[in-house]
């Protein structure tokens, strides 16, 4: 059911639905020595340490139009951050109509909600494979709200904020809230993929897949980069100063791990396994 001002359906009460959406994104690099790897998670590290993490969930605060209650953070040993922003309520206004819509979000200007019960956390984890050969770092961020609008809007910034070579998306809306009449309702927009929520610019950048269930109010898109430029995933230095035969190899580690992640299934001799 979609609502427009003109077709606004009177709550009995506060809208109880619980709207929540689950952004999780890898940046992989190939680090052939250990210290290429150090240097590279040191660079993570300092790229997407708590203070940065900080300032781009206050602008998501922003977009959503959230009221900021507590902020945690934390930049662990040796690698590795966290920050939880606790919100509510921000200042009421008229709901903008284009808040229902299926469309990206600013980049950002500020959307005014109302908003209760809500958070938005995000935690890093940058790894390594054991023989040094592949460093992947993902960041894992929610954000979860009470009331009008959806966390999606919150997308557009999210994806724009990070450099991402795999991301998983998902959104779910829990819980219901009443009519007037006591009528149940379970979802408050209309929604058919998370993918209307991306900017077409970014959607040609990425190959996509969905896995909704409808029914449940259960959204579900994975995306991972079509264009594969070795440069963009060498650490220090480019390919022109690889040895030969180096280049391909190099090639085909990075694109499985990619596939791997992508596909969430280890390979069998670099091609995905289906069984």
């Amino acid at each position: 059911m979609k609502l427009t001002s003109e077709q606004r359906v009177t709550l009995h009460g506060f809208n109880n639905l619980t709207k929540t959406l689950s952004f999780n994104m890898y940046d992989i690099c190939y680090t052939k020595t250990k210290e290429e790897r150090e240097a590279y998670l040191e660079y993570i590290d300092e790229q997407y340490n708590s203070d940065r993490l900080k300032r781009i969930l206050q602008a998501v605060t922003d977009i959503i139009g959230a009221h900021v209650l507590n902020i945690a953070q934390q930049d662990y040993v040796p690698q590795g951050a966290s920050v939880t922003f606790l919100v509510s309520e921000g200042p009421i206004v008229e709901v903008p109509t284009e808040s229902y819509d299926e469309s990206p979000g600013p980049l950002p200007e500020s959307v005014v909600m109302q908003l209760d019960k809500s958070h938005i956390t995000v935690h890093t984890y940058p790894e390594y494979h054991p023989d040094e050969g592949i460093s992947t770092f993902r960041a894992d961020i929610d954000v979860s709200t009470c009331g009008e609008i959806s966390p999606l809007k919150a997308l557009n910034y999210l994806i724009h904020s990070f450099d991402t070579d795999i991301m998983t998306l998902d959104y779910r809306v829990r819980g219901f809230t009443r009519d007037i009449n006591g009528h149940k309702l379970f979802i408050d927009h209309d929604i058919t993929s998370i993918q209307n929520y991306i900017p077409d610019k970014v959607k040609e950048m990425y190959d996509m897949i969905d896995v909704n269930v409808y029914q449940e109010n259960i959204f579900h898109t994975k995306c991972k980069l079509r264009q594969f430029d070795l440069n963009n995933y060498l650490f220090g230095y480019t390919k022109d100063k690889l040895g030969p035969g180096e280049e391909k190899k190099i090639t085909e580690r990075l694109t499985t791990e990619m596939d791997e992640i992508f596909y969430g299934k280890n390979t069998s001799r670099g091609s995905i396994n289906t069984d």
